[in-house]
């Protein structure tokens, strides 16, 4: 009687069509149904009967969950089909890309001509390695100074017109390198090139190389056979030599001008110096006031001599003789001679009267101005000599801090062709045209994805 109760009372509600079920009126399969079959013996009551209808009740609610996510699997998804935009990538990446690349291959492998190359190496190198120049470079190189090396000036000198018009002058730089046109017209040079066109395609065919550390410079030189390159990398050499002796000889006689100036100088402070000791001498007529002064303080000291000799005799006859004896009146007489001659004397010495014996001049002031030449004189021959052990020196200095170009590299001559680099050029261009493209594609589509 229950199990007929359930399945009664379940009919109905299988029969009808929920907002989200199947066709209407359609029912459930049997296992989706939640009570037993028919005939079959229903639960006890009690305790075990309400487990077990606990337990349908619970399977009754999988097998209702597993029939609704059976009905949500979707169909396979079909083959991928080329859509109008994939077309676009393609013919934009074969118009962009492969086409380009294309160009350039055929461009490097049938009208790009062979070029050879020539290398020489060499280096600026000095008698004395530890001069004043290198220890300023290298403290430049600690606190970032400007002091260029040597090194330095002959990188920029190769590079530079006065280099190009050199080498252009030995060597037809322009007959050589318009050859090819207009077959190589992306290596070769036009032929109504100026002088700065000249130079810069003479910076793409020569390359420079320079280790500033080790001071090796190393040139690269390429022209459409070899023997060219050899002939211009030996004319860079022979330029680059020139150069380094004129900035020796600059620098050597920069340091000996300073010094050849100063010897004049003291030279002249010399001469002028001599010269008026000479006019000096000229116009006082004494060689030396301290040797004349000596001869007259001879003379004084002679009168003073006889004063003491003819004073004593006078004595000795005027204590034996009378007042009007003859030899005591030439006594007498002969005192006061000495006197006035001594008094004379004495006023040469500080007058200026030439009646007297004088030279015109007091002698201390006639002394003063001969010590002062005189120590004029000594000064400027000390400056003199000092002058010309300086310029011995600059001289040394400079003979010691002498550069020359020392070459370990001669300019090679080449057996094969090694350029222009073709599938070097090929994998940058074709990588160039790759990265473009995909920039662009990926700025389009972002655009558009926007709009």
């Amino acid at each position: 009687m229950n199990s007929k109760t359930d399945a009664s009372d379940d009919g109905p509600a299988d029969s009808k069509a929920g907002p989200g079920g199947g066709q209407a009126g359609k029912p459930h399969p049997p296992a989706a149904r939640a009570g037993p079959p028919k005939g079959a013996p229903g639960p006890k009551r009690g305790a075990g009967g309400t487990v077990g209808a606990l337990m349908a009740g619970a399977q009754g609610v999988g097998r209702g969950l597993a029939g609704q996510h059976a009905a949500l699997v979707r169909p396979l998804a079909h083959a991928a089909r080329m859509q109008r935009r994939h077309w676009g990538l393609a013919i934009s990446f074969a118009a962009l890309v492969l086409a380009p690349l294309f160009l350039v291959i055929l461009y490097l492998g049938i009208l790009s001509v062979n070029q050879y190359g020539s290398t020489a190496g060499f280096t600026v190198r000095q008698e004395n390695n530890t001069s004043s120049s290198d220890i300023l470079g290298g403290l430049a190189q600690f606190t970032g100074g400007g002091i260029a090396s040597d090194g330095d000036i002959l990188y920029a000198f190769i590079q530079s017109q006065e280099m190009v018009e050199a080498v252009d002058a030995e060597i037809d730089l322009r007959a050589h390198y318009t050859q090819n046109w207009p077959r190589d017209f992306a290596f070769a040079l036009w032929p109504d090139a100026t002088l700065e066109d000249l130079v810069w395609y003479w910076r793409r065919v020569v390359r420079v190389a320079y280790d500033s550390a080790s001071g090796l410079t190393e040139v690269q030189v390429l022209a459409y056979d070899p023997q060219t390159a050899q002939a211009i990398g030996r004319a860079v050499v022979a330029e680059s030599e020139a150069r380094i002796n004129a900035l020796s000889e600059q620098a050597r006689e920069d340091a000996m001008s300073y010094a050849r100036a100063d010897a004049e100088a003291a030279l002249d402070r010399l001469r002028i110096a001599r010269e008026a000791l000479t006019e000096f001498r000229t116009r006082t007529r004494i060689v030396d006031p301290a040797a004349d002064i000596q001869g007259r303080m001879g003379v004084m000291n002679n009168l003073q001599q006889q004063l003491a000799e003819a004073l004593i005799a006078y004595d000795m006859l005027s204590g034996t003789t009378r007042e009007n004896d003859p030899r005591l009146i030439n006594a007498r007489q002969r005192i006061d001679v000495i006197r006035d001659r001594i008094a004379i004397e004495r006023q040469t010495f500080a007058s200026d009267n030439t009646d007297t014996g004088a030279v015109g001049e007091d002698y201390p002031t006639l002394i003063a101005e001969y010590e002062a030449l005189n120590v004029n004189r000594e000064f400027a021959e000390e400056i003199y000599r000092a002058a010309l052990m300086a310029l011995e020196a600059a001289r040394d200095e400079a003979a010691r801090n002498s550069r020359y170009l020392a070459v370990y590299i001669k300019p090679t001559l080449s057996v094969s062709s090694q350029y222009p680099r073709r599938w070097v050029i090929a994998g940058l261009a074709g990588l160039f045209l790759l990265l473009v493209w995909s920039i662009g594609a990926l700025i389009y589509y972002s655009i558009r994805d926007r709009s």
